[in-house]
């Protein structure tokens, strides 16, 4: 199926850059198939206590004290953190996430970063304000906006995320190598889709600077999210911001590898930016 989309949408964006904007824009809003929950996390999974909370399916573990809100990303869902929540668990922490509109066990349709804003907010309302919040790839700009927008959270760990909000169109034009007029169609349906026509959320979403100690984790051989996109969250954090490379493990493999999962929750545990166990900083000159 993608080896045909990707045959034949750049040439119908060839001949009417409208029309295939239409369609992009119709492939862009669907994850196309839902992840399930596979046999390493299904006892973590059937762990945890769920609620509905604003429409979508959440998952609380552990006592309730410490909570850690965790961020999922595009066609992915909660359970993807398993590792994550047993460490945390171990540790005293709560961990608290949640399956995306039209992800995992929630319901349809996706809604916009808007719609996870208030998510994330009624999560924060719930079992907040929260000790940390670690997000993996598209869930990386949904939490840094709560955040911005007032979700309390101690520290935060990005895990192979989207900086640029401009990047998600893009990378899904470069996918299908759809041109820069079909780009420019799609960004619009976009933006009157779900931003009362507002062509400044390009700007508006992408990550701005945070006043909240920040650990980026990217791997040179993401094929998802291109690893200059650390670059741009370093960036925009300044001297708040601490970058831990990681090499071979891709875009998925990243959040089960044992190493990484204990950096992340290190970070959040610690209370110095000076302690030697922080993540060495990302030469931003290179």
């Amino acid at each position: 199926m993608k080896k045909l989309i990707s045959t034949g949408l750049p040439m119908i964006g060839s001949l009417s850059p409208r029309l295939a904007g239409r369609l992009a824009f119709e492939l862009w809003r669907r994850p196309m198939a839902r992840g399930q929950v596979r046999d390493s996390e299904r006892t973590i999974h059937e762990a945890a206590r769920v609620e509905v909370v604003d429409g979508v399916v959440s998952y609380a573990w552990g006592d309730g004290r410490r909570p850690v809100l965790l961020v999922h990303g595009w066609r992915s869902r909660a359970s993807r953190y398993a590792g994550f929540v047993t460490r945390l668990l171990e540790l005293g922490y709560s961990p608290v996430a949640y399956d995306a509109p039209g992800h995992g066990d929630s319901p349809g349709p996706i809604v916009s970063i808007l719609g996870h804003q208030r998510i994330i907010r009624r999560l924060e309302e719930r079992h907040g304000p929260f000790e940390g919040v670690i997000a993996h790839s598209l869930g990386v700009p949904f939490a840094l906006y709560a955040v911005r927008e007032g979700v309390a959270a101690k520290r935060l760990v990005m895990i192979s995320g989207v900086a640029d909000f401009g990047y998600l169109a893009d990378a899904f034009c470069h996918e299908l190598g759809l041109g820069p007029k079909v780009n420019k169609e799609l960004r619009r349906r976009i933006e009157r889709r779900y931003f009362d026509g507002d062509d400044q959320i390009w700007t508006r979403f992408s990550v701005a600077t945070g006043d909240v100690d920040l650990l980026v984790i990217h791997n040179d051989e993401d094929d998802v999210v291109d690893p200059r996109q650390a670059r741009v969250l370093l960036r925009a954090y300044g001297p708040r911001a601490h970058f831990l490379a990681t090499s071979g493990l891709g875009h998925r493999r990243i959040m089960i590898d044992p190493e990484v999962i204990t950096e992340a929750v290190a970070f959040l545990q610690d209370q110095s930016l000076q302690n030697s166990d922080v993540p060495e900083r990302l030469d931003l000159g290179a």
